[in-house]
């Protein structure tokens, strides 16, 4: 028996309404929509652009704050003065280090988004975690994958 798409995004549906994972099943319904009303065509835009729309959707969320004045100039600058500060700015310098990993690895071994849409489901629907997208995934197995090579080599 063939598992086919329609079936795989209406169990994703499911899980994303009985698990409470509102972004989950938007996304599955979304795309389901899509493939039953025969807009296919749009499916290697959105494989190649979506990621960076995702992306840019959550630089723009992250950044409203110092549009509307939440965060000042001056509370900014000082920010990179405390602990914290610096902190977030190692830690960003990490992420977009072990991203790129993570996207290189996507790259070599496509097979593996698999793994990693499951997992997510799993952390979403067991652990009520947030989906940030296959990229961080990516990065975390890509780490993951160096530390099993690390002790097992």
């Amino acid at each position: 028996m063939c598992v086919t798409g329609e079936i795989v995004l209406v169990v994703l549906i499911i899980i994303g309404i009985v698990g409470r994972a509102s972004i989950l099943a938007t996304a599955a319904s979304l795309l389901l929509i899509m493939k039953l009303l025969s807009f296919q065509r749009f499916f290697p835009t959105m494989e190649r652009r979506g990621l960076e729309l995702g992306l840019l959707f959550l630089m723009i969320s992250v950044l409203v704050p110092l549009v509307n004045g939440k965060i000042q100039t001056k509370d900014l600058l000082g920010t990179f003065l405390t602990i914290g500060g610096i902190c977030a700015l190692v830690g960003g310098i990490i992420a977009t280090y072990v991203n790129g990993q993570g996207l290189y690895m996507l790259k070599m071994d496509p097979e593996l988004m698999v793994g990693m849409i499951l997992g997510s489901v799993i952390g979403i629907v067991v652990f009520k975690g947030i989906p940030v997208g296959p990229l961080m995934a990516a990065a975390i197995a890509a780490m993951l994958m160096r530390l099993v090579q690390f002790f097992f080599r």
